[in-house]
């Protein structure tokens, strides 16, 4: 497999463990990419963008990267918080009215932004093509009931979290979200992607296809044996209902919608420069203090959907001791998406680190792959 790109020199072995991932993991298409106070030191991708071969994947190939999407959807959210736009401790239902349907007229944007709302899956079966349909989707969420107490318990919401924060954010900013986005995010950071895959700079999108041969997992999946212990509970209607979410990622219906919780398409070049902007000394898309309020941890705890202990920030994911989680420093903070996909920045080295992937494993955190990069990464610092 020929490898593309270059690491600044120190960083060679990258390399090494980025062809690694090819030979022993099952990576068919990949790209990797750090920035360091501000300078791009490594970028590297290979392989080919779709399951035929044919389509070689590029430096600006674009892949859906699932949840890692929420990182740059919380992004958006601080900058209206440091606008003045939003407080985070005022309820949600103060902006957006129809949100205080079904007992949660008290939810903060603090609960949504640090999955405490309790609003994790839609309680009644919804129709396929909800999905599909951006006001339609955020109009359902309006009208759920949470599960539990708002603020009692801490709740992954790997879909509703998009509809319910990105409906916010666009009932204070007063414009929709991908204009938004492009104004606040693209255009200064000269990014080529975007939630959904259409209309963005760059024409390259890559399908993705789970791994041939599932890699030895980091932990025990035990959401998979949650959902079969309630086929009817939280877990399973968080992660199925509609059955769409986890169908048809390919499908130009998919790559046309606006899902911003789970189909950001991005270059592993795209979200080094996000993270590696909110890394740095004076970052130019959020004020140093918002920043470190985004990073702070706001709740910790075994997480009721993802059946795991996991530390939450403002809408990112705080590093932790575990592999799978553990984004270098202490401070470091981020995202990772279903399938090994991952971006975050650590502060300490003024880092923004990226890694994606055509190739899905079966971890809702990061797997082998990513963690061996990483553990490379930190071992030539």
């Amino acid at each position: 497999m020929e490898i593309y790109g270059f690491c600044a020199p120190g960083f060679e072995a990258l390399l090494e463990a980025f062809a690694k991932n090819f030979r022993e993991c099952g990576d068919t298409g990949a790209a990797f990419a750090v920035r360091q106070h501000g300078e791009l030191i490594c970028s590297l991708w290979a392989g080919s963008a779709d399951r035929d071969g044919q389509q070689p994947f590029t430096e600006e190939t674009l892949v859906n990267v699932f949840s890692s999407s929420k990182g740059v959807l919380a992004l958006l959210a601080m900058q209206q918080v440091a606008a003045g736009r939003l407080d985070l401790d005022r309820p949600v239902a103060d902006y957006w009215p129809e949100f205080a349907q079904n007992n949660k007229e008290s939810v903060t944007a603090r609960q949504l932004l640090s999955h405490r709302s309790g609003l994790v899956a839609f309680r009644e079966r919804v129709e396929e093509s909800l999905i599909y349909d951006w006001q339609a989707a955020c109009d359902a969420v309006a009208a759920t009931n949470p599960w539990w107490e708002p603020g009692s318990a801490q709740g992954y919401a790997p879909f509703l979290y998009g509809w319910s924060l990105g409906g916010l954010i666009e009932k204070v900013a007063q414009k929709p979200l991908l204009e938004l986005y492009r104004e606040s995010l693209a255009k200064p950071l000269n990014l080529d992607g975007g939630f959904g895959a259409l209309g963005h700079r760059s024409a390259r999108i890559a399908d993705v296809s789970p791994l041939k041969q599932p890699l030895p997992e980091l932990r025990e999946n035990a959401i998979g044996r949650a959902i079969k212990e309630d086929r009817k509970g939280p877990v399973a209607m968080a992660f199925s209902n509609p059955v769409s979410l986890m169908m048809g990622t390919n499908s130009s219906e998919w790559r046309g919608a606006l899902i911003p919780a789970a189909n950001g398409h991005f270059s592993a070049r795209d979200l080094a420069a996000v993270y590696g902007d909110l890394a740095g000394e004076n970052p130019t898309t959020l004020e140093k203090r918002w920043v470190n309020e985004a990073a702070h941890e706001q709740s910790r705890g075994r997480d009721k959907v993802l059946q795991a202990e996991v530390s939450f920030g403002c809408g990112f994911i705080r590093s932790s001791h575990s592999a799978d989680l553990r984004f270098g420093g202490k401070q470091s903070f981020g995202h990772p998406g279903a399938g090994g996909s991952v971006g975050f920045a650590d502060p300490e080295q003024g880092l923004g680190v990226a890694y994606i992937t055509t190739r899905l494993g079966q971890s809702l955190f990061m797997d082998r792959r990513a963690v061996g990069l990483v553990e490379t990464l930190y071992g030539l610092i």
